[in-house]
């Protein structure tokens, strides 16, 4: 089971990752070249990460997960929030991360975008 702290390293290894807290210390949002591909916090005892999402996958993670939901404060279209409470395969959770990063690094500019693929790959 994959816990605030594990989530917290596997974003930071993601290439390119940054650590920023522009809304407070209590929630930690992952970004790359300056956009967000992840938000990390704690809401009512349970850490959650809000990660970005096809439209259509988000909807159908949803009905096969019931920890992951609409994302809270987010564009619900494209974002899910995953409750990190165990019930979310660990594997499916990290491909999850890896998905919402690439997605992120798909919409930079192309210079960016080459970079990225170099590493990526």
């Amino acid at each position: 089971m994959m816990n605030y702290v594990d989530v917290r390293q596997y974003l930071n290894s993601k290439p390119g990752a940054q650590e920023d807290f522009p809304f407070g210390p209590d929630a930690l949002v992952m970004k790359v070249s300056g956009k967000m591909f992840a938000l990390l916090f704690e809401r009512a005892g349970v850490p959650q990460v809000n990660l970005k999402c096809d439209p259509h996958e988000a909807a159908m993670l949803r009905d096969i997960f019931p920890a992951v939901l609409p994302g809270y404060h987010m564009n619900k279209k494209h974002w899910n929030t995953v409750l990190l409470d165990g019930s979310v395969p660990e594997g499916e959770l990290l491909r999850m991360i890896d998905a919402s990063w690439r997605l992120v690094v798909a919409g930079l500019p192309k210079r960016a975008r080459d970079a990225f693929a170099l590493i990526d790959s």
